[in-house]
């Protein structure tokens, strides 16, 4: 099930969104322009956990992985990488589908705020489950996760078309955004219960992604501007 457009128009252009679209696939392009370097970029400027947990740089990495700023700083850069073009492709096809309506509800500045406030709850979710992890996390996922949230809990009955298929046949259907969302939720919470336990060998972040989608749910209320809220039918008046 692939999310492919919504029926909820706004009046005001996404500058933010389509800022932070162009941001995540310039820095892309460049980790691909590395090569092997691109490796070590990962580790420089992902978030590590343990580094988050003991406030300072893991003792495991080379001299090309190293960096000479605060390693607390890799709860933002992080939120900018990517592990390849399906991972980029994926965070961004979401970020441009709901990213326009949260950012017309909260007004630019508010919504850059906002987004970078979900991809640290996000983060700081991932740190709490797997502390001790040398495995660096990226993405942006975490930050989207709050934007999902936001659509969420604001938008529930806009129309959200969706690529479905089974087997051989494909099709594209018109679902409310609280069932698309709310399965795509129910699926974070199921992988993550599944996967705890044995996260150190890194993969999907799912704990980072809950703990996005509940910040967004609640920091909207703080966020949002007054008098353009359309809590039931996703429109605006």
């Amino acid at each position: 099930m692939i999310p492919i457009r919504d029926e909820n128009a706004t009046r005001v252009f996404p500058v933010i969104t389509v800022l932070l679209i162009c941001i995540n696939v310039a820095v892309f392009v460049y980790q691909a322009w590395l090569g092997e370097a691109a490796e070590a970029f990962v580790y420089r400027f992902g978030m590590i956990p343990w580094e988050i947990t003991h406030f300072q740089e893991s003792p495991d990495l080379d001299a090309a992985s190293r960096s000479d700023f605060p390693n607390l700083f890799t709860l933002i850069t992080s939120m900018f990488l990517h592990g390849g073009f399906a991972h980029l492709l994926g965070n961004m096809l979401y970020l441009w589908i709901f990213g326009d309506n949260v950012e017309a509800l909260t007004g630019h500045g508010r919504f850059l705020v906002f987004y970078l406030c979900c991809g640290l709850a996000a983060a700081f979710s991932q740190v709490l489950i797997n502390p001790q992890s040398h495995v660096p996390m990226i993405g942006a996922s975490g930050a989207i996760s709050g934007v999902l949230g936001a659509y969420f809990i604001r938008f529930p009955g806009a129309r959200v078309h969706i690529l479905v298929w089974i087997f051989f046949f494909i099709r594209v259907l018109r679902v409310p955004a609280v069932l698309v969302l709310g399965f795509w939720f129910f699926m974070q919470i199921s992988s993550g219960l599944g996967a705890l336990g044995s996260q150190a060998g890194g993969g999907v972040a799912w704990f980072a992604h809950i703990g996005g989608f509940v910040a967004g749910l609640l920091l909207i209320f703080l966020f949002e501007k007054e008098g353009t809220v359309r809590i039931s039918s996703g429109r605006w008046s």
